[in-house]
């Protein structure tokens, strides 16, 4: 809340939301909320910085998994509570791509988790960056484009409805990814949900027959 009054405000958001998308634990989004009751009128515009910034955090994520996972990426996953996490994230980016970071971009799962692992499995750079612009955007722009519209009023229904909302809309947008598969034929896509959820190390992702050996 102090923060929210700062006058430097947009920069705390800024910094919070970049650190949020890499190692930080807390969540920007009770900041954005605050700053945009504060003042609807310039909601998208926080909205964007919080987009922005998040995404180039996410990248900074990506690039400790990519340059640093030995020596700083697997610690700090550790100290997230994120370990056990860290194949079935692997195995998921690798199976869906794209769609698995979106789904962490728009919904309550880490999106730090994502981020750190798409950069060791070397997810390509271009595909994880859209996926986290498209996820992100709608996590933070629809609570800016209600604030600019609704004004304050709107703060009640964004409390209460909005998490579920979005979690409900990026789920239904993943099922439509997976019938699309399904219809293409392809049963061992189709299947990926259901073996990424048993993985328990890299070395079991790497056995899995169709799956690329990473890292």
């Amino acid at each position: 809340m102090d923060k929210a009054a700062h006058p430097h405000a947009q920069g705390w958001l800024a910094f919070f939301c970049f650190i949020e998308s890499s190692f930080f634990p807390v969540p920007p989004h009770p900041l954005l909320g605050l700053m945009c009751l504060a003042e609807p009128k310039k909601a998208v515009r926080f909205a964007l910085i919080a987009t922005t910034a998040s995404v180039l955090g996410g990248l900074f994520g990506y690039a400790i998994g990519y340059f640093l996972y030995e020596t700083v990426g697997e610690w700090m996953l550790g100290v997230l509570g994120l370990t056990e996490s860290f194949p079935v994230a692997a195995c998921y980016i690798r199976d869906q791509g794209a769609a698995a970071v979106f789904l962490a971009a728009g919904t309550p799962i880490p999106f730090k988790l994502m981020t750190i692992t798409a950069g060791f499995i070397e997810m390509d750079l271009l595909t994880f960056t859209a996926a986290a612009i498209a996820g992100r955007a709608l996590i933070f722009m629809v609570v800016g484009i209600l604030f600019q519209a609704f004004g304050a009023p709107i703060k009640k229904v964004i409390d209460q409805y909005l998490g579920t909302v979005t979690t409900v809309f990026v789920l239904l947008v993943v099922a439509g990814f997976v019938a699309i598969t399904q219809f293409g034929g392809d049963d061992e896509e189709a299947g990926a949900a259901n073996r990424c959820d048993s993985v328990t190390s890299l070395e079991q992702l790497n056995a899995m027959p169709g799956v690329e050996e990473g890292r």
